[in-house]
């Protein structure tokens, strides 16, 4: 399998003096599913969002081959579809289509090819009935269905949800799990929840303090960190 991420000794430091990341090491393989555990603050979110270059610190980052500098932003923004953990920061238009729209036509595609890419997307999500309603009008579950729309309307390579679980009853949950499941997409998911973890991801890697602590089988690392409700 080809290697989609590759991170080696990525640091990064917060303007008010925080080590977030400490010499992180990461590898992504095509069609894998890795799930990032570790207590809040141990620098997750912080990793993923220097994938695309939200953040950026020292060390070296290639996605698809494309070292992570500014040059590659863009090329790197359409591989990885990001699914913040609070959907109304991604969807902000007046209606659902409007923001699944949105995406490929920040691409570059065609108003048509745009508006047919994320017609499937949300036909693939289960939310082609709500293509007319306000973001602000859905459920939880159903922002986050939209929300992962608005990215699968890219085509990305890679789809990284960053705690997806967070706000979804238990039926939502199995629901969001049958869905990721079917997508062939390589996949990161960070999140504090074992039993999402367990249900979609090969292998976990574990954050504390900034550094890689251990990577490995889900139950392994779960049992040596105790890290299970």
């Amino acid at each position: 399998m080809s290697v989609l991420i590759q991170a080696s000794d990525v640091r990064y430091r917060y303007d008010d003096g925080t080590l977030a990341l400490d010499g992180v090491d990461f590898q992504l393989e095509e069609g894998e599913t890795v799930a990032l555990l570790g207590p809040n603050g141990s620098g997750k979110t912080t990793f993923v969002l220097h994938l695309t270059g939200l953040l950026q610190g020292s060390g070296e980052i290639t996605v698809c081959g494309m070292p992570v500098r500014k040059e590659n932003f863009a090329a790197i923004r359409a591989k990885v579809g990001m699914v913040f953990q609070d959907s109304d920061e991604q969807l902000f238009l007046p209606s659902v289509l409007e923001d699944a729209v949105f995406g490929p036509r920040n691409l570059g595609l065609p108003a048509d090819q745009a508006l047919a890419h994320a017609r499937q997307a949300l036909e693939q999500v289960g939310m082609a009935w709500a293509v007319a309603k306000a973001p602000y009008h859905l459920s939880a579950g159903e922002k986050r269905r939209v929300a992962l729309a608005g990215v699968l309307a890219m085509s990305p390579q890679i789809l990284v949800l960053d705690e997806p679980t967070t706000y979804l009853d238990p039926p939502t949950q199995r629901e969001l799990i049958r869905l990721l499941k079917e997508l062939p997409q390589a996949k990161i998911l960070v999140t504090h929840d074992i039993a999402f973890a367990q249900a979609l991801a090969s292998r976990a890697v574990f954050f504390e303090r900034g550094k890689v602590a251990a990577l490995g089988a889900i139950d392994e690392i779960a049992r040596r960190y105790d890290w299970r409700l």
